[in-house]
This record gives C-alpha cells, sequence and structure tokens, in this order.
C-alpha cells in the first residue's frame, strides 16, 4: 500500500503526501455510496410496512434512484469540465447526505422518494467523475493499482452493506439506515474540499439539448428495461424503449454538430476505447443477471432462506476484494487486456458452473462457484478500467469516466431485465445463468481483440518513460 503515496522524479498526478488525504475523501464518498445502496434494497419491505404502502410501491424507492442516477451520470461528466471536477464532486457529496438526511424524515412515500432522486443526482455527480479523479491523483505507473484499491473499497461495501442494514434494522426503524451514511458524509465533504486537485473549467458553452437528449435516452431505456424485469404491458414497455431509440437517434445527431459536444464521439475512435468499453458493458450484464438470478435460484429452486442466500453471495464481493489490488498492480506491469481476458475466462467458468446447479445441491457447491464468479471479476475489471481510461488523453478523462459509469449502470440494468424475461417465459432460472457465460463469452472476443493495440501502447509508454529518464 505504501508504494501508492511514494514520488518518483517524473512522476504526474499529486505529490505522494498529497494523495493520501484526497483517496480518503474518494474512499469516504464511494464507501457511503454503496453502503447505502446495498442497505436500502435490504430495508424495502421494512419501509413498505412503516410507510403502508404496497410492496410494489416500495420498489420505487431503489428504482428512482437509479433511474435519476443513470439519467445524470453523462450530463454531470461533461459539466465537470467547466466548473471543475473538485467542484462538481463536492456539490455532489453535499447533494447527497442532505438528501439522506431528508429520507430518514420523510414520513410518506411521495416525500421518501423526492429526496431518494435527489440522492440519485448527488450520487451521479460523484460516479460520472470519479475514475477521472484517480487518474488525476495518482502517476500513470499507479493506475492500475489506485483502481484496483477502488474495486476493493467497493467490493467491501458490498460485502459490510447487508450486514450493517441488518444489524441496523434489528435495532431500529428504517430511517436510521438513511441517516447513518450523513456523518460519513460531512467527514467526505470536507476532505473533498481541501485534498482533491484543484484545476480552471474550460471555457465556452454546455450543450444544453444534448443533456437533456442524455436524460430523456437514458431515463426512457431505464424505464423500459425495467418493464422487462416486472413484466409490465407490453406496449408500455415498448413504448419507452421506442421513446429512448429516437431521442437517442436525435442525440447522435446533436453530438455530431455541437460546438462543444456532451459526448465527443470522436473517443470512440480509439479502438481501445471502444472495446474496453464494450467489454465492460458485456461484464456487467452479466453480473448484474447473475446477481438477481441466484436470488431467484437459491430462494425459490433450492429452498435456502433469505439469510443463507445473503451468505452463499459473500464469496463475490470477497474474492474481488483479494483479486482486485492484485490485479491492478499486475496490470500496471503487464499487459492490461491479458490480464483482463484472464479474468473473462473464470468468470465464465463461474457462470457456466452455477447454471450447472442442481435443486439437491449444498452450500459448498454454491459457495466455490459463486467465488469462482468473483475471481474472475476481480481480476477483470481494474485492468479493464485501466485500458478505459489511460486510452484517451488526459483532458478527456472525463468524459471517459461518464461512459464508463453509464455502461456499467446500463449493463446491469440490461441483466436484470433478462431474468425478468426468462422468468415471464416460465424457463428455469440457470438458463438466465448461462445467458450471462454467452455475454462473458463476448466480452472476452471483445476483449482479445485489443491484446495487441494494448501491447503496443505498453511498449510506447515505457519508451517514453526511458526517454524522459535520459
Amino acid at each position: 500500500m505504501s508504494r501508492l503515496f511514494a514520488t518518483r522524479e517524473g512522476d504526474d498526478g499529486l505529490p505522494g503526501p498529497e494523495r493520501r488525504l484526497a483517496v480518503m475523501a474518494l474512499i469516504c464518498g464511494t464507501t457511503m455510496a454503496v453502503v447505502d445502496a446495498t442497505m436500502i434494497n435490504l430495508a424495502l419491505p421494512s419501509i413498505a410496512a412503516g410507510l403502508e404502502v404496497a410492496s410494489s410501491s416500495a420498489v420505487w424507492v431503489t428504482n428512482i434512484f437509479q433511474i435519476v442516477c443513470a439519467a445524470f451520470l453523462l450530463v454531470f461528466s461533461a459539466l465537470s469540465e467547466i466548473i471543475g471536477r473538485r467542484r462538481l464532486y463536492v456539490a455532489g457529496l453535499s447533494l447527497f447526505v442532505v438528501a439522506a438526511a431528508g429520507s430518514a424524515l420523510s414520513r410518506d412515500l411521495d416525500m421518501l422518494l423526492g429526496f431518494r432522486a435527489l440522492q440519485g443526482m448527488g450520487a451521479a455527480a460523484t460516479l460520472s467523475i470519479g475514475p477521472s479523479l484517480y487518474r488525476s491523483i495518482f502517476p500513470s505507473r499507479l493506475l492500475g493499482s489506485a483502481l484496483g484499491l477502488s474495486s476493493l473499497v467497493v467490493a467491501t461495501g458490498y460485502t459490510a452493506g447487508p450486514a450493517i442494514g441488518g444489524l441496523v434494522l434489528s435495532v431500529a426503524d428504517w430511517p436510521w439506515l438513511f441517516a447513518l451514511p450523513v456523518p460519513i458524509g460531512v467527514v467526505a465533504v470536507v476532505l473533498a474540499w481541501r485534498a482533491l486537485p484543484r484545476e480552471a473549467g474550460r471555457r465556452g458553452g454546455f450543450d444544453w439539448p444534448g443533456a437533456c437528449g442524455a436524460m430523456l435516452m437514458l431515463g426512457a431505456l431505464f424505464l423500459a428495461l425495467d418493464g422487462v424485469g416486472h413484466r409490465t404491458p407490453a406496449w408500455q414497455t415498448l413504448g419507452w424503449l421506442a421513446l429512448s431509440l429516437v431521442v437517442g437517434g436525435g442525440f447522435l445527431w446533436r453530438q455530431h454538430r455541437a460546438p462543444f459536444p456532451l459526448l465527443p464521439l470522436t473517443l470512440f475512435r480509439q479502438p481501445r476505447f471502444s472495446l474496453a468499453v464494450a467489454s465492460q458493458g458485456l461484464a456487467f450484464v452479466g453480473q448484474g443477471l447473475a446477481f438477481v438470478a441466484l436470488s431467484f435460484l437459491y430462494q425459490q429452486g433450492m429452498g435456502f432462506s433469505p439469510l443463507e442466500t445473503a451468505f452463499l453471495f459473500t464469496p463475490w464481493p470477497l474474492m474481488i476484494m483479494l483479486a482486485g489490488p492484485l490485479a491492478g498492480r499486475l496490470a500496471d506491469r503487464l499487459n492490461p487486456s491479458l490480464i483482463a481476458c484472464l479474468g473473462l475466462v473464470v468468470l465464465i467458468a463461474g457462470m457456466l458452473a452455477l447454471g450447472g446447479l442442481g435443486a439437491q445441491a449444498g452450500i459448498l457447491d454454491c459457495l466455490w462457484r459463486t467465488a469462482l464468479c468473483g475471481l474472475g471479476f476481480g481480476l477483470f475489471q481494474p485492468p479493464n478500467n485501466r485500458e478505459l481510461m489511460t486510452s484517451v488523453p488526459a483532458e478527456r478523462s472525463a468524459n471517459a469516466s461518464g461512459v464508463m459509469s453509464t455502461t456499467r449502470t446500463v449493463g446491469q440494468a440490461m441483466g436484470v431485465a433478462m431474468v425478468g424475461a426468462c422468468l415471464s417465459a416460465g424457463a428455469p432460472v440457470q438458463w438466465a445463468l448461462w445467458g450471462g457465460a454467452a455475454a462473458g463469452g463476448l466480452a472476452l472476443l471483445t476483449s482479445l481483440a485489443r491484446v495487441s493495440r494494448a501491447e503496443d501502447a505498453m511498449r510506447a509508454r515505457r519508451r517514453g518513460a526511458s526517454e524522459s529518464v535520459q
């Protein structure tokens, strides 16, 4: 860990001692958001009972957060270029904390949904630029290790969130779940304001038509995917999908012609970037699909209780905690695309093994298969993120970060929708897991296509480093 904060001659990014406070700010912000999300999912039955609403209505406490967050990711990544990433991150954290306090004080569903929408906006502001901040804080030689640390923090939050939520609900009412992140958020705001890199925003206009188009396009897409997952009438789902596609076409037309486009399409002319984005999206389809499908498989197909199901999920984030930092460190020295490919092979093997589970399988049968998936995903994510972020110029880091966050969110939602479609068709839930393995296979093919390009980029970086030393 100490090597992350050591300074060498010629390093870009912040000096070593300054990195510590900046990373602490990002860790606090990420932990707060991840733990909050996992706790609230666990608390939906308690919220429904406490507010005396139907369970189907309480689900919108999660849905509204996800939809608003997804709709604003590209918008905020572009806005950060004008006002600066530090200001946007602090503003997003502050909004999240205030909205969390408001959610804790809510006494009816409408009030709670309003504050959850504001929380989604705050989360979008931080998530849209988080990876790009790691690139501005750490020197290029340590970026893989830094992104591995980020994966460790996220996995730790996913592991701890349900346990913390269950503990709180055992002694207090659901509003305390929203109040719990507030102190952490206040500390994160103070640290972010003091420690994150200061930068001047660019001059020029903001693409307001593009921003409106992106929000409508992504919002409609998520409503369509949610409709698939929750078996809403076909005409309604198709209507949202058609609206997303029409607005998406207009959005692309606008981006080709805007003087300051919300999403510079020139990013996708870089094959390493486009292939890394595609690999990430397909991998997250598999992950989002697996998390929902396994809930049904373990409880309805195999008869495990909700508490036992939560325990069976634990190896996935635990293996990411172990493998993520190692994969990130290796990606700083070796071809990151090769490491990502290895991770995808392991992930596919784990998904196929889970798809082969029978009703009589025991706990150990489930645990090692889930651990295999977590190991694969942990090996894949940090190297792939490193490839994605370093394949574009530093001045486009915020845009690349916004694309990364949007792709991850859309991929997970598509995976959930695929499970819903599978269940609606009356197919065995194992079919969904095999579909996740197929998505992983496509991600592997995409990742293999960039191995030689990543090797060329590594050689060029090493030549540049040796020339700067001389």
